[in-house]
């Protein structure tokens, strides 16, 4: 299948999140949505999410991430890592040359990866999430 590049329209102005304002009849451009939100297309995929140990980042099940191979995976980054043969998704926090995966919900606890098991497969850049 051919790709098709769809270009959506982008007002000119902001929408506040608070008080109500008009809105502008005009449209500054086109939004490209590849352009916008992935910076290395060789290196990047799309995930989808499944259950809820991410949920305190603001990653919800059901949401798609968008993870980029080419970003090194520094403290504090959230990651797509394989972890004993199965993938998840955490924030990599590096101490003292220490790995901890840290989950996003209490419920569940931190994990320190036996390094022999354990590779990160990229970094998550942006969740994308479909209201229901």
């Amino acid at each position: 299948m051919k790709n098709k590049i769809v270009l959506i329209p982008i007002a000119t102005e902001s929408v506040k999140a608070g008080f109500p304002s008009p809105a502008s009849d005009f449209v500054e451009k086109s939004l490209d949505l590849n352009e916008f939100l992935i910076n290395n297309p060789v290196s990047t995929f799309f995930v989808r999410v499944s259950g809820d140990s991410m949920e305190e980042y603001k990653i919800f099940d059901g949401d798609i991430l968008i993870i980029d191979r080419s970003i090194k995976p520094t403290n504090n980054k959230i990651v797509l890592a394989m972890l004993d043969g199965e993938f998840t998704v955490k924030k990599i926090v590096i101490k003292n040359s220490e790995i901890t995966l840290l989950p996003g919900n209490a419920k569940y606890s931190p994990i320190k990866p036996n390094l022999e098991n354990f590779e990160v497969w990229g970094v998550v850049t942006a969740t994308i999430r479909k209201f229901k």
